[in-house]
């Protein structure tokens, strides 16, 4: 199965990274729509798309507003847009109100059942985040393969969601900050190197990539990547347009 990063940064794009958005192109599976969607019709395979949002922050929303040019470049049969339902209602009465974005897509908005199936015979689970405003993680499971996708929140290795993370052959997780801005991590929701690290280490994953980077620093290792790799050797720093098998 193949994982396509389109968008690997936060808050805001920068010069070298889109806001978050990833892709299944084999399934036709699509992970938050950030800024970065504006690339997604170069990788679709299909006619249909399901999009799974974690939450209504608008460097996770805002791409939704790019679909129209998205299917001018590959039409699409159906789109269904799936989220906790307060997070449907935030992006119908707000991201689309008439002042804001008066023609909305041709998406189903369906509220995120428990467990939602997939393509290729694989399913989607949830779990809450602590995150200001909430947010959800995703684990997608296929015969054989596995994945998980936690964004917005702040790692430990101590976390709730630890075990819903068990054993997954890959996990995407954000990393904001450096070790050396731990404290700002905490206080403002993000997660920092050494704890996403650990958080790998104890849930027994295959895998790690570290996203949702710092817009502010457009260096090549802004977090730390010899750190993560010290406790956690698996450990790779995504860019935008990398492409991951698992």
């Amino acid at each position: 199965m193949k994982l396509i990063l389109l968008g690997t940064t936060g808050y805001h794009p920068n010069d070298r990274r889109q806001t978050p958005c990833l892709l299944l192109p084999e399934c036709g599976v699509m992970l938050d729509a950030g800024t970065a969607v504006h690339r997604l019709a170069e990788y679709l395979a299909g006619d249909e798309l399901d999009i799974f949002v974690t939450h209504a922050h608008l460097d996770h929303i805002v791409g939704l507003t790019y679909l129209h040019s998205v299917m001018r470049v590959h039409p699409l049969r159906r789109i269904a847009l799936h989220a906790l339902p307060e997070v449907l209602r935030a992006v119908e009465e707000h991201l689309f109100a008439e002042a804001l974005f008066p023609i909305p897509p041709p998406f189903e908005l369906r509220p995120l059942a428990a467990s939602v199936a997939l393509r290729e015979g694989g399913r989607l689970t949830h779990f809450p985040l602590e995150h200001r405003g909430g947010s959800i993680g995703f684990r997608l499971d296929w015969p054989g393969r596995s994945m998980a996708y936690v964004t917005d929140t702040t790692a430990s290795p101590e976390a709730a969601y630890a075990e819903k993370l068990r054993g997954v052959d890959l996990l995407v997780h954000e990393c904001y900050f450096p070790d050396r801005q731990a404290e700002w991590a905490r206080k403002v929701g993000h997660s920092h190197t050494t704890a996403v690290a650990q958080l790998a280490r104890r849930a027994s994953v295959g895998r790690l990539a570290l996203v949702h980077l710092n817009p502010l620093s457009t260096a090549d290792d802004p977090i730390g990547l010899d750190v993560a790799r010290a406790i956690f050797p698996e450990t790779v720093l995504g860019e935008d347009r990398m492409e991951l098998e698992f």
